[in-house]
């Protein structure tokens, strides 16, 4: 951990799959982590809440030990450092946070009745983070006082295992608290990503473009599931963890790009696959990625050779590790 890191005192509050997951990751990286519930249970049902998320996240940790991810960590000394709290200790535990992440059901509802517990209990200088995969950050930073303070972290699941994490900040979220956000995510072992306060951030937007192609190949004929599973799983996917995806329209050709484009909005009467005017512009100025030296990037002769002996070493190794199919 850096030194500012090390002394951020952080928990989540919504004790369900989200915030169990991030429990877990937090605990890995060594961290004392409270776990916040603010529903109102009487004693039985607290204690039921609390056996089900000890049951949870051993069965989380058992499978890393499986996969020889714990290293010399130990079950019991991971769980001990999760402390799960109930309403009852929440204006005990809240002023106490230093980062406090949100992680209640998706529903503006829920986020409202969240935030205003936040914005009466903790401190104004609490960095306070939503985790919504939906919701503009934008419209949540109206539910809290001191929004300056308040940004989106979109963790993907498994939060244990998936280095990134989105950061969406509004207008008016500070930059030296978006800042310390970031420091402390890396400092856990996360990978941060600015982006822009926009519906679906970068990963849910991508995502749900290709997951509704899938099933529309299904719907036409195009290639059965598993067929198209098969292709993600040993070549789309594989191919895109070894090089990003912009990376790969520099790498392919920016002119690869447009005239497959307009091929394939031609060929199925389809608008979807228009090219959007930045690829137009590129096109137009000559600035077609590696070949011209200027695309998304821009290209030196030793930046693209380096570019393509590292992204070319990091395929073959995700190849030489994937478990190929058995032929049945």
């Amino acid at each position: 951990m850096t030194a500012d890191a090390s002394q951020e005192k952080v928990g989540v509050i919504g004790a369900g799959r989200m915030g169990r997951s991030i429990a877990a990751a937090c605990a890995l990286a060594g961290y004392d982590f409270y776990l916040i519930d603010l529903r109102q249970r009487d004693d039985a049902a607290f204690a039921t809440l609390q056996q089900d998320i000890v049951t949870e996240l051993q069965g989380i940790f058992l499978s890393l030990q499986k996969m020889d991810m714990l290293k010399d960590k130990h079950i019991d000394t991971l769980i001990q450092k999760i402390h799960v709290t109930g309403s009852g200790q929440a204006s005990l535990v809240l002023p106490q946070m230093t980062i406090l992440l949100e992680a209640v059901p998706e529903t503006i509802e829920a986020k409202q009745q969240a935030l205003a517990i936040v914005s009466t209990y903790a401190t104004s200088t609490t960095i306070v983070a939503s985790t919504s995969s939906t919701m503009l950050v934008s419209q949540l930073a109206d539910l809290i006082s001191h929004p300056e303070r308040f940004m989106n972290a979109h963790w993907l699941n498994p939060a244990y295992l998936v280095p990134l994490v989105e950061i969406a900040s509004h207008p008016g979220t500070a930059t030296v608290l978006q800042a310390r956000l970031m420091r402390w995510l890396e400092s856990i072992g996360k990978v941060a990503v600015l982006c822009q306060g926009q519906p679906g951030y970068i990963v849910p937007r991508l995502q749900v473009l290709l997951m509704n192609e899938a099933a529309r190949m299904i719907e036409q004929g195009a290639a059965t599931a598993e067929e198209i599973d098969k292709a993600i799983r040993y070549g789309f996917g594989p191919r895109y963890a070894s090089m990003g995806v912009v990376e790969f329209i520099d790498f392919g050709g920016v002119d690869i790009l447009y005239h497959a484009s307009r091929y394939l909005e031609e060929s199925l009467q389809d608008a979807r696959y228009r090219c959007p005017d930045i690829v137009n512009r590129k096109m137009q100025n000559g600035n077609l990625g590696i070949k011209s030296g200027e695309g998304f990037y821009h290209w030196t002769s030793e930046r693209a050779t380096r570019f393509q002996r590292q992204s070319m070493e990091r395929f073959a190794h995700i190849l030489q590790e994937k478990d190929m199919p058995d032929g049945d």
